[in-house]
């Protein structure tokens, strides 16, 4: 992989650079209690250009019967790769990704971002403040279908982002799990997506929406390191299914701790951890928040 530069973009960016001939912008807004609401407002109003990726069809793959590899199991790469050309993303394409952190649920781009990197792509970034902080700074608004030429992106795996539930039960002692699911679901105080209520033992709680503020911006490195409380130490991150997790991994590279095996995720998370009855399940606090 190139040199990274940081996983943010700002609204004032985006506005300068929109006529970029190597920019490309993809429209994660969705809901998981509502899957068409992200793709009608992406039909209503989108930032010229925009592409729409569906949290379902484009950056997951198929869910498996028996339930390995959780809700929202990883995209194969190569079928991944083939949706990104198809879009006209390219290896030399600049990807900025956005969402709505404004419905409480600002971490689709997040994962559009992890997928990308880990398909080796290092030109992709996250709008800080997403679609409202794009809108306050007086961005360019359309309704119109891209117009992209097909592209070819070759991928380039990096295996050492993702955890498996067999990397979660040997972890060694120094590696901190980290959940980052709201923490009555971590608690088991409620389960409302999977069958079975609680966490995974040893994991500590981090809710994901603490990296971004009142405003839905993310806070600095130190605010994030301070946070998540982790240190040095290598972590492994989870959440119900791979996808509210990815802001905490965000969070760790503002703090100085890039993707990688001290920064990993565990792709499948609670709802893969479960499809297996024997993994031991744990309810209540566990030295979290």
């Amino acid at each position: 992989m190139t040199q990274l530069s940081s996983p943010l973009k700002f609204a004032g960016w985006l506005v300068e650079h929109l006529q970029d001939a190597n920019l490309r912008v993809l429209d994660c807004r969705y809901a998981l209690s509502d899957p068409l609401v992200g793709r009608i407002a992406y039909m209503e109003s989108h930032v010229p250009g925009a592409i729409y990726a569906d949290l379902e069809t484009d950056l997951s793959g198929p869910v498996q019967e028996e339930g390995t590899g959780g809700r929202h199991p990883l995209p194969g790469p190569a079928a991944l790769a083939e949706w990104l050309g198809s879009v006209g993303i390219s290896n030399d394409s600049v990807v900025v990704a956005y969402d709505d952190p404004g419905t409480g649920q600002g971490f689709y781009a997040a994962r559009a971002w992890w997928l990308l990197r880990w398909l080796g792509h290092a030109q992709v970034h996250v709008l800080d403040g997403g679609w409202p902080a794009y809108l306050a700074a007086d961005g360019a608004v359309d309704a119109a279908d891209p117009q992209h030429s097909p592209a070819t992106f070759t991928p380039d795996v990096q295996p050492g982002f993702v955890a498996t539930a067999q990397d979660v039960q040997n972890r060694a002692p120094d590696t901190l799990l980290i959940d980052a699911r709201a923490p009555a679901r971590y608690r088991g105080d409620t389960e409302p997506m999977d069958r079975k209520a609680g966490h995974i033992p040893g994991a500590v709680n981090h809710d994901w929406s603490g990296a971004l503020d009142g405003a839905g911006r993310w806070q600095g490195g130190e605010s994030q390191a301070a946070r998540l409380d982790a240190g040095n130490a290598p972590t492994v991150t989870y959440c119900g299914s791979g996808v509210s997790a990815t802001p905490n991994l965000l969070a760790r590279e503002l703090a100085g701790i890039p993707l990688g095996p001290d920064n990993r995720l565990y792709a499948g998370s609670w709802s893969d951890w479960i499809s297996d009855d024997a993994r031991a399940v744990a309810l209540g606090e566990e030295g979290g928040e």
